[in-house]
């Protein structure tokens, strides 16, 4: 039976669940560490530290668990891939995940931010341990599929790369909703106090998130669109034979270097505003707004010329670009610019890698899966998303692990003095450095062979 085109209102009700998931992803990249580990001003501002803030081996214990749950994650992908391809359901492969997962995925988001044991107890060590990889392992079960079904409803390259447009639009705005939260946060303060601010605002977020991922669940029909044919390999083969693909290595070792250095600056964004900057951390969101303005005005552009002069110039562009971005905020508070200027400078300035990487990757995977599948034989889109994250995920655990850890270098030099804010400015010149590298990497892409295989598999279909 010959599939139906998805219409681009079929392509925007996907993207909602993308802003679903990027808001709780949201949450907990930018608020976790900032929660757990909180720095001085947060201190002063009534924040409690829950959890024991020394170190082992000079590994934090939020650092480790954010190491851990990455890791955990990372591994769950292909196991999660491996059932969503081969699932035999009547709503197809991908959807019966989602709609189990959404509600399971916003709740232990909230949980996560719970500490039932007194202030500096390993009990609330042991809790958040088990409520992150729950987090992930959900994260994991409504992804995964939502990923796969991308190269399935974008079956053209215009169609695919008008997909990742648009999902990167909804990631966008998820992503900057997340930023919200200690803006909203701040009007439960005086009745709530810190902590509880926090966690009211969170759950009222994570409920839009759930809605909003529950949207393309049950509003789209996969067996319309989608090739709903189990795969016959098993996990372990499926991923073998993904990773044997020479393009997607090269694809994925670029990545994973993107997203330690990407990881270590959004992690560091609440630190950068607070600590560098000087100013309140209620201004990371318009800052963060003033970013996503510009990217959404960039995007048009991304979208027009990634289809005039191909992806992988405008990725390797991007790659260099966000290199000198970070270098520009490790040096945040040296130059004589007013703080809310100097933090519009890196706002405007990342905005440009972040529009052409927040589109054009996802189109490349879609891109390198459609070539293996005309190549091979048999539809393994769910492999190919679930081996990227998976590797990519390796890439976020290291880079919790360094920045939990970097960002102690200096942390008790009083404000004002030599070295403050040490640690913060290393862990912006690491991630410079790693996506330079990643660039250098993913120019060995070979977008003409893949393009290739694509054009000569619709030919002969």
């Amino acid at each position: 039976m010959e599939k139906k085109i998805a219409s681009n209102k079929v392509l925007w009700i996907f993207a909602i669940g993308q802003f679903g998931w990027s808001t709780l992803s949201g949450i907990i990249t930018n608020c976790l560490v900032f929660f757990f580990q909180p720095s001085q001003a947060e201190l002063k501002l009534g924040q409690v530290e829950f959890i024991p803030q020394g170190t082992i081996l000079g590994l934090t214990a939020i650092g480790l668990i954010t190491a851990v749950g990455r890791v955990f994650d990372a591994v769950t992908d292909p196991f999660i891939a491996g059932k969503t391809d081969s699932l035999k359901h009547k709503l197809g492969r991908r959807i019966p995940f989602m709609r189990f997962a959404a509600i399971p995925f916003g709740a232990v988001t909230v949980l996560l931010f719970i500490s039932p044991f007194k202030a500096g107890s390993m009990g609330n060590v042991v809790v958040l341990f088990i409520f992150a990889m729950l987090f992930y392992l959900c994260m994991t079960c409504y992804c995964t599929p939502y990923n796969a079904l991308i190269p399935e409803l974008g079956r053209t390259q215009n169609a695919r790369i008008n997909l990742s447009t648009y999902i990167s639009v909804t990631y966008f705005f998820g992503t900057a909703v997340a930023y919200l939260v200690p803006n909203i946060a701040n009007a439960f303060m005086s009745k709530l106090g810190y902590a509880n601010s926090y966690r009211v605002t969170i759950a009222i977020l994570a409920a839009v998130a759930v809605i909003a991922m529950l949207v393309p669940a049950f509003l789209i029909n996969e067996n319309e669109y989608a090739d709903t044919t189990p795969s016959k390999s098993d996990t372990l083969s499926s991923l073998a034979a993904t990773f044997r693909n020479k393009e997607f290595r090269t694809f994925v070792f670029s990545d994973i270097l993107y997203w330690v250095g990407l990881t270590l600056f959004q992690t560091g964004l609440m630190f950068y505003v607070t600590v560098l900057l000087g100013l309140s951390s209620n201004m990371t969101f318009p800052l963060f707004a003033t970013m996503t303005v510009v990217s959404l005005i960039c995007y048009p552009l991304v979208n027009i010329f990634s289809k005039k002069v191909g992806k992988k110039k405008l990725t390797a562009f991007a790659f260099l670009f966000f290199s000198v971005t970070f270098l520009v905020t490790s040096g945040a508070g040296f130059l004589p610019i007013p703080s809310i200027v100097y933090g519009v400078i890196i706002a405007v300035l990342a905005a440009v890698p972040m529009a052409i990487l927040g589109i054009l990757p996802q189109a490349i995977v879609a891109d390198i899966s459609e070539a293996d599948k005309f190549k091979t034989g048999e539809s393994r889109q769910g492999m190919f998303y679930a081996a990227r994250t998976f590797a990519f995920k390796l890439g976020q655990s290291i880079a919790m692990l360094l920045f939990t850890s970097i960002a102690l270098i200096g942390k008790e030099i009083p404000e004002g003095n030599a070295g403050y804010g040490l640690g913060y400015r290393l862990t912006a010149i690491v991630a410079a450095v790693l996506c330079l590298l990643g660039g250098l990497v993913f120019m060995r892409y070979n977008e003409k062979k893949i393009l290739s295989t694509i054009e000569e598999g619709q030919k002969n279909a």
